[in-house]
């Protein structure tokens, strides 16, 4: 993908790769799951680097898969579609449920002497759990903008490649900008709060999945 970006000529820049990154940018700017996830790893330092590196790649690969016609697979495989729906629904019902469960018992705090960070492991199969496990990620990256894609033709590289970029650029924002929100977040409500929204989050995502 990258080869087939310097292989054109600059006005596919324009007229494939901005559309590519402002698209895929408005498809993950919305809160949802996945960025709650990153936005909490920001706030706490916990792993930044490695949490929003997992999502960007995940991110690149379904949509290189969506932009190379996997599209057409799902629509062979229609036992995939509600797998990912009932599954996903499960996981976000229980991971919202743990948000809740936090928010009501927690006086937890950022303080400067409060640094350690959480074990890697659990933070990148959550992470990786959250990403995989929605369907809605398969639906805008997979399905939307693969079919989106296949509109710019010879082009249609540089359209994914804009949108793989948004996503590094996303992630990477989301999770080493949420510190500058960590004074607000040196009190114990504020940590309550951002629980509760992040339940409310996974509870609704998981809701939508079920009645879609």
């Amino acid at each position: 993908m990258i080869a087939a970006l310097f292989s054109h000529s600059p006005p596919g820049l324009t007229t494939a790769y901005v559309p590519g990154f402002l698209l895929g940018l408005s498809l993950i700017v919305a809160i949802g799951a996945q960025n709650a996830f990153v936005l909490r790893q920001g706030l706490r330092r916990e792993h930044v680097f490695l949490i929003s590196l997992t999502c960007a790649l995940s991110d690149a690969l379904l949509i290189t898969l969506g932009v190379a016609g996997f599209a057409v697979v799902s629509k062979m495989l229609p036992w995939v579609e509600p797998l990912l729906r009932y599954g996903g629904a499960a996981f976000l019902f229980l991971y919202g449920l743990r948000s809740f469960a936090v928010a009501l018992r927690s006086d937890a705090a950022l303080m400067p002497s409060q640094e350690t960070a959480g074990p890697v492991g659990k933070a990148l199969a959550t992470c990786l759990a959250l990403t995989w496990l929605n369907p809605h990620v398969y639906l805008d990256t997979v399905v939307f903008l693969g079919s989106i894609s296949t509109g710019y033709g010879e082009s249609q590289a540089i359209f994914g490649f804009g949108a793989v970029t948004a996503s590094f650029v996303f992630f990477f924002s989301l999770g080493y900008g949420a510190r500058l929100l960590r004074p607000l977040f040196a009190r114990p409500s504020a940590w309550r709060v951002l629980e509760a929204g992040v339940g409310v989050v996974m509870w609704t995502i998981a809701a939508s999945l079920l009645w879609a």
